[in-house]
């Protein structure tokens, strides 16, 4: 079993702007079980959004108290806003699409857990500059709950707010986590093109039928070589053998179509594309934009083996 050295140091939180105490844990030899660059599991989120506020000061700021990350020039005159989130640890989404273009911005829930209400809330207000603000979805239980209560309160307080849900992925209906189709690397594509529209001053109506015609034409499929771990839970959340895939696999675990034995590259983007294709019912001449999501583990290197047969 693991032993971990556990103590309590004292360093500058640049966010408060006080000192904090944070524990700091030391994984002895043994059985390990998991590797990663943290600190505290408890504290990756805000960990994760201080860095990234760090990165990119003259670009992002975060709201105070919250994990919602959102531009530094927000509530932009004149502009929709555009709000998306969920649970964190499929980064980049949501906080590194904020900026110019795609997200006004983004709520961040704990790890594979969606965000709760209030702060999708102060997202929304955030980012309102009086011509209403669209909420981009992925079509998880607690995410469509969360976000559409978020919604109402907003308009009691009397901002107009429009939203899409996004369930993209072909693999399954009616999976862990969802009535429907599973939201997954599709809506990147949708935070795309409403923020794009957004950018040029269309209204929340024309933003909205927008992403909604993205919605139903985006198809989106997955796999997974190995499990993931949640930090806080310390070990993977599902079992695949040394040579073992799954094949359809949800952002967050959830079981796919089936597990078989790992087989080259090729092979794996047909069984991807076929399923896509065959829901997609394209046409000779059609034309599509296709990306390849590493699905937060895949090494570019993979990825770029993976593309010529796309």
């Amino acid at each position: 079993m693991c032993e971990f050295d556990i103590q309590n140091l004292e360093i500058n939180d640049h966010y408060y702007g006080t000192m904090k105490k944070v524990k700091v844990m030391q994984l002895y030899e043994g059985e390990r079980v998991m590797k990663k660059l943290i600190n505290d599991p408890n504290q990756v989120v805000n960990d994760m959004l201080e860095g990234l506020v760090a990165a990119y000061p003259n670009r992002l700021r975060r709201l105070l108290g919250t994990n919602v990350i959102v531009r530094n020039d927000a509530p932009v005159k004149g502009k929709v806003g555009i709000v998306s989130g969920g649970g964190s640890g499929h980064e980049p989404a949501h906080a590194g699409y904020v900026g110019k273009g795609m997200l006004d911005a983004a709520v961040c829930g704990e790890v594979f857990t969606s965000p709760t209400p209030d702060q999708v809330l102060e997202a929304i207000k955030a980012v309102d500059s009086g011509k209403g603000v669209l909420l981009i979805i992925k079509n998880y239980t607690g995410d469509v709950m969360n976000f559409e209560m978020a919604a109402e309160l907003a308009e009691a307080e009397g901002i107009n707010v429009a939203k899409v849900i996004v369930n993209d992925d072909v693999a399954v209906e009616d999976s862990t986590f969802t009535t429907g189709r599973r939201g997954i690397a599709g809506t990147v594509f949708v935070h795309k093109i409403a923020g794009a529209l957004s950018e040029r001053g269309a209204s929340l109506e024309e933003v909205e039928a927008a992403a909604k015609k993205a919605v139903q034409n985006v198809r989106s499929m997955g796999m997974a070589l190995t499990p993931c771990t949640v930090p806080a839970a310390g070990k993977p959340g599902f079992e695949l053998g040394e040579n073992e895939i799954e094949v359809g696999i949800g952002i967050h675990g959830e079981p796919g179509i089936e597990k078989t034995t790992i087989k080259p590259a090729d092979e794996i983007a047909a069984t991807l594309l076929v399923k896509i294709f065959d829901d997609m019912k394209l046409e000779k001449g059609d034309r599509v934009a296709v990306m390849i999501n590493g699905l937060g583990a895949t090494p570019l290197m993979e990825l770029y083996i993976v593309n010529p047969w796309c």
